[in-house]
């Protein structure tokens, strides 16, 4: 049910609101990591190896896909906490007209340079074959990647974090289930763990979507039936889509420079750099999905001028990031070589040894990178998007510099080394910005 974020304790509301959240994306991690496991486990290292490369390609689809999902849903979140049910409906059905021709057009294009993106970052000629075939039927399902994150990030704007985390809990089970069945029963490959995903995330896609038009049906109506598309509207969605979609983008090209860094090392590098990433990136997703909540809250909040409880979610929301940020830590750090081994057999000493120092150097500064998310969190909230960029780009760009300089002289570990400094720099920034306080001076959309 849709839940009103501008009324009622803070501290009730956000737990209660971001709990399912991060419920949805540890299942939609499960999700992710399930191709790399089952293909780890069952198929080879190599297998591994592939899946691992071709996933730093398909977060540039992820970032698209991201970006369109935050600006429809900060735009839906203030127009629904400012009681203007004509213009959010009107804004959901803008989001997906104009979403469907970004994704048919990003699909187009990345089939037609699937092979020139995977030499881009020096696939190794013997991965080559796995990496494509992977990353072609994974792009054929783009469509249903846009439509299923624009759904739920709309229950989310509506304050509706439940529905989200049931559509993630059936999707991510059932595709676990079919990717050991399309490997161990039917003898499939890097193919079937693709396959698998493709399938599930059509389905979840065309259910996600229903749902939410059942819910906008029964969504109170204005006396005036809303548009379909507005120029307007898709410009206000633009104007926090597309600093959100530049900046996944470039966190998916740094981390495409850093993957061929990570690729000029051989494949043991590779793999357990794949296994380790897919960890570190359950954690790094996680606070930022607790963001994306406090970003719903805000924004709520932001639509109907409470400032002061935009202030006291960001309080709250550090608390419950933090809290998660430092027991993954702590996990990480003493259970890493065990975690590492869900993806690769123990015979895999050289990969295994990689992902540990990987896990060991990064996961001390989660605690870090926890203040940067749910700071840009507020400040995206609010529109504005400038120092929400500045910050991550200087991350970014000091991680991708680094990763080069070190690994010249300090082998792998001086990539991994390049994380904790960028994160440390980045977050400095985003505080700084918000301590201004510009972003409390910024206009409501009307």
């Amino acid at each position: 049910m849709n839940r009103d974020l501008t009324e009622g304790n803070i501290r009730s509301l956000i737990w209660r609101f971001t709990l399912p959240l991060l419920g949805s994306m540890l299942f939609q991690q499960l999700y992710n990591i399930a191709d790399s496991l089952v293909a780890g486990k069952f198929i080879g290292s190599d297998a591994l190896a592939a899946v691992g490369n071709s996933y730093e390609i398909t977060l540039i689809y992820i970032a698209f896909a991201f970006g369109s999902n935050m600006g429809s849903s900060v735009v839906v979140s203030q127009y629904f906490g400012a009681g203007k049910r004509k213009e959010m409906k009107t804004a959901i059905t803008t989001t997906f007209i104009a979403t469907a021709v970004l994704a048919l057009f990003l699909t187009v294009l990345g089939i037609a340079f699937t092979d020139v993106l995977l030499e881009a970052i020096n696939t190794p000629p013997e991965l080559m074959e796995m990496s494509a075939e992977y990353l072609d039927i994974y792009i054929y399902g783009v469509i249903f990647l846009f439509f299923y994150n624009i759904s739920t990030g709309i229950f989310t704007a509506m304050g509706d974090s439940r529905t989200p985390f049931l559509f993630l809990a059936f999707s991510s089970t059932a595709n676990i289930a079919m990717d050991i069945f399309f490997v161990t029963v039917l003898g499939m490959g890097v193919d079937g763990v693709a396959w698998a995903t493709f399938i599930c995330q059509g389905v979840s896609s065309i259910l996600a979507v229903s749902a939410l038009v059942k819910r906008m049906r029964k969504t109170g109506e204005s006396k005036e039936k809303a548009p379909l598309f507005s120029f307007r509207i898709l410009k206000q969605i633009v104007i926090i889509a597309v600093p959100s979609i530049l900046q996944q983008s470039f966190v998916s090209v740094g981390n495409i420079l850093i993957q061929s860094v990570v690729n000029s090392f051989g494949a043991a590098v590779m793999a357990g750099y794949a296994a380790a990433i897919k960890l570190n990136n359950m954690i790094i997703t996680s606070v930022t999905t607790i963001g994306n909540g406090i970003s719903s809250f805000g924004a709520q909040n932001f639509g109907a001028g409470r400032i002061d409880r935009v202030k006291k979610g960001r309080k709250e929301g550090l608390i419950l990031a933090g809290v998660f940020a430092i027991a993954s830590s702590v996990i990480f750090i003493t259970l890493g070589r065990y975690l590492l081994l869900l993806f690769m057999n123990g015979s895999e000493i050289a990969a295994l040894s990689e992902g540990m120092d990987f896990l060991f150097i990064v996961a001390p500064f989660y605690i870090i990178v926890t203040f940067k998310i749910i700071t840009d969190s507020v400040l995206r909230a609010a529109g504005d998007m400038t120092p929400f960029m500045v910050a991550t780009f200087s991350d970014l760009i000091l991680r991708v510099v680094l990763a080069f300089i070190f690994s010249s002289f300090l082998g792998s570990t001086g990539i991994w080394l390049s994380w904790p400094i960028g994160w440390a720099v980045g977050t400095l920034i985003s505080i700084a910005f918000y301590r201004s306080g510009h972003w409390e001076k910024r206009k409501v959309i009307s």
